[in-house]
């Protein structure tokens, strides 16, 4: 019999081609038995890698994730611009290939915090509706640009000629809310070119990488597999560890003593040997009359 993952909990899928982000988190609610299951950062259906999971409780500390920079390994098809920006929409626009150099002096211009006008095919809501929505109908969709941040973009393994690249390697690490299809497509207008993007791979959010991962089709064919603990989707947060009366106090929403430094913790149970090291809740530090305290914002515990 395939032993039952904890209820709470991170899990880390390496996300195939072909399939949503929805679609993998429905099968982990079938694996596990739980309903309660969000992610960290929606892929693409043709995009494959990374995808953060958070189990049970552990869903109410998505938005404390580390989960930036993001970094993403993609291919660039140059001489065309499809409806989607990726491989499975219709070509809109061809035009000559661009050149090595003009390539790589486009890179800096993309560089720190610029300004992106999302692809139409995308899940941006426009007038309550999802822009992908109103472009399978035909629609003009006019996007608004969104303010986002790219660290480092790396080009490499070019095809073709320095004087007429057909496709290279694009090593991008980036801040959430990034379109990387729609950078493909800025970095070929840059070099008077087009572009789009025919391959798509996350290989890191934040702290978490594909390395502890496993597979979709492993969990789907009932493969054995564990959650993490929930305080491992915290990581890179400082840790405290609190005597049972603090237990009491942080599971009744009573703020403790900090003893750590950093302006958020895990406080952890320092008690038996069952329950040592486990999460009780994510704290955010405040002043007070009795000196600096941690006010817990999420309990992971029953009182």
């Amino acid at each position: 019999m395939i032993p039952r993952p904890a209820p709470d909990g991170l899990l880390l899928v390496d996300k195939p081609a072909g399939v949503t982000s929805h679609d993998v988190v429905n099968a982990a609610r079938r694996a596990l038995g739980e309903k309660r299951i969000g992610h960290g950062g929606t892929l693409d259906p043709f995009a494959t890698g990374l995808l953060v999971l958070l189990v049970g409780r552990a869903t109410r500390l998505l938005r404390w994730l580390h989960d930036e920079p993001k970094v993403y390994e993609a291919v660039v098809r140059f001489g065309a611009e499809t409806a989607t920006e990726d491989l499975e929409g219709e070509v809109t626009r061809e035009t000559v290939l661009p050149s090595r150099a003009a390539l790589e002096a486009a890179v800096p211009g993309l560089l720190g915090d610029i300004d992106q006008v999302p692809p139409a095919y995308s899940a941006k809501r426009i007038e309550g509706r999802r822009a992908y929505e109103l472009a399978r109908e035909g629609r003009t969709v006019e996007m608004p640009p969104v303010r986002v941040h790219l660290d480092a973009i790396v080009l490499s393994l070019f095809e073709g000629s320095d004087d007429a690249v057909s496709a290279c390697r694009m090593r991008v690490t980036c801040g959430g809310g990034t379109y990387v299809r729609s950078l493909a497509r800025d970095l070929a207008r840059a070099a008077g070119s087009a572009a789009h993007l025919t391959a798509l791979r996350r290989e890191r959010a934040g702290v978490f990488s594909l390395a502890r991962s496993i597979s979709l089709e492993h969990m789907r064919d009932g493969g054995a597999f564990t959650l993490a603990p929930a305080v491992d989707a915290l990581e890179g947060y400082p840790h405290q560890a609190l005597s049972s009366d603090e237990v009491a106090k942080v599971v009744r929403g009573i703020d403790v003593e900090a003893r750590v430094d950093g302006a958020f913790a895990a406080l952890l149970d320092a008690g038996s040997e069952t329950s040592a090291g486990l999460l009780v809740a994510f704290a955010e530090r405040r002043p007070s009359e009795l000196g600096e305290r941690w006010q817990p914002r999420v309990v992971m515990r029953d009182g």
